[in-house]
């Protein structure tokens, strides 16, 4: 018995019981390998690599690396969703932009310069969004509503399996060969890729029209006349806005900011953490997508998850020490897990155009990127004025900020 046809507008095509088995465990996989390469890298590698290349400015390096860098995300993620959509396929840009990071984290792995690095950084984030947004457009192209919530659970559950194997496995890499590091990273997108297309049959789309620069770029702009789907991307910027400001930062943090205990290395506690903060998330990220299915309402999930992440990022200002950052440690992972797999689902819910899935989710997408672009620079403006304990504080109110959003959507529950 194949699933019925449910769609949440025209233009969507949900796929039958038997490859809609074979894609759920392939949307964990692929977006596990996704964020290994975003979190080991950016949570560790980097870190240490800009690190090693000027200890005195690294927090203004890191800033300045990491920002311009999720400039090049947040400009290939639209455009590469236009044109997996005008091309009526996933497949060919997800294998490519996998195989294509692989070259690129080569190359990262061998710079020796800010300039360098800024431009390898760079490159990588081009084809990882390549990859992002063909995958991205899988679950509203494929996945009928009444699964989305476990769809996207499925590729929630990627993020923290993902981090916390990113996180640990990039840990064994420093202070040792860094390259290699960056090596194994770029074979495991460029392995999930190829799994990912090999088990996942391409759904075929028709091809659409091509439209000149400016028409798409007036398309990007139509989508968030969308009032739902603009206070859902609003939600989602400040929201990540406000979580990476911190977690960008999260190795500098432990090096200068928490008290750690004796014999315990700022890297070593990196990677202790990453497996708690992946079993928690895990944990929060499965029982919210399925409490969100049976209940069907979203936004009361996504609110409360974005007051927890707020409070969660306090408690390292009332205790700046081991304890503090366990305590923050699991309190953030229920928090992002949740709204990891509820605003996924209400994002689907809220596109303007099922037949421009790749586009709109692509638009969606600069609610991630762009925050990563103002998160360093902010966060290192904020660590220079006010300190760590600012940089927590304000990152909680932007949250709070973007938990409030949430409720000017209309269309869902």
């Amino acid at each position: 018995m194949t699933a019925p046809p449910t769609t949440a507008s025209e233009g969507t095509a949900p796929i039958g019981k038997g490859p809609l088995l074979r894609l759920m465990p392939m949307l964990t996989v692929a977006n596990a390998a996704m964020y290994m390469v975003y979190m080991g890298i950016g949570a560790v590698l980097l870190p240490v690599q800009v690190e090693l290349v000027d200890p005195a400015d690294k927090v203004a390096n890191f800033g300045l690396v990491s920002g311009v860098a999720a400039i090049f995300a947040t400009l290939f993620n639209p455009l590469a969703g236009v044109l997996s959509d005008r091309s009526g396929r996933r497949n060919p840009w997800i294998l490519g932009g996998g195989l294509a990071a692989l070259g690129a984290l080569a190359l990262l792995g061998q710079a020796r310069s800010v300039l360098l690095v800024t431009i390898g950084w760079c490159l990588v984030q081009a084809m990882m969004n390549v990859y992002q947004a063909a995958l991205t457009a899988v679950v509203p192209d494929r996945v009928p509503v009444e699964r989305r919530g476990l769809a996207s659970a499925m590729v929630g559950i990627g993020t923290p399996i993902g981090t916390a194997v990113g996180i640990s496995t990039a840990a064994l890499f420093v202070p040792g060969d860094l390259a290699l590091g960056y090596l194994v990273m770029g074979a495991v997108i460029a392995g999930a890729a190829v799994l990912f297309t090999a088990v996942v049959r391409d759904h075929r789309r028709p091809r659409a029209e091509p439209e000149p620069p400016r028409g798409r770029f007036s398309a990007f702009a139509r989508t968030l006349e969308s009032a739902d789907f603009r206070w859902v991307f609003i939600g989602r910027f400040l929201m990540m806005l406000g979580f990476f400001a911190v977690s960008l930062f999260q190795l500098y943090i432990l090096q200068d900011h928490i008290e750690l205990p004796a014999g315990l290395e700022s890297e070593e506690a990196v990677a202790f953490i990453a497996p708690i903060d992946a079993g928690v998330t895990l944990l929060a990220t499965v029982l919210g997508g399925v409490l969100s299915d049976r209940t069907g309402r979203r936004k009361p999930l996504v609110f409360v998850s974005s007051v927890l992440c707020a409070v969660a990022m306090l408690v390292p200002v009332v205790s700046p020490d081991w304890t503090g950052m366990l305590v923050f440690t699991v309190l953030i992972g229920l928090a992002f897990g949740s709204y990891l797999a509820v605003d996924t689902a209400l994002v689907t819910l809220v596109l303007p155009s099922a037949g421009d899935a790749a586009r709109d989710m692509g638009v969606l997408n600069v609610a991630n990127a762009g925050p990563q672009i103002l998160a360093p620079f902010l966060a290192s403006a904020i660590v220079g004025a006010l300190g760590y304990d600012g940089l927590y504080v304000i990152a909680a109110l932007i949250t709070l900020a973007g938990a409030v959003s949430v409720f000017f959507v209309r269309g869902v529950r």
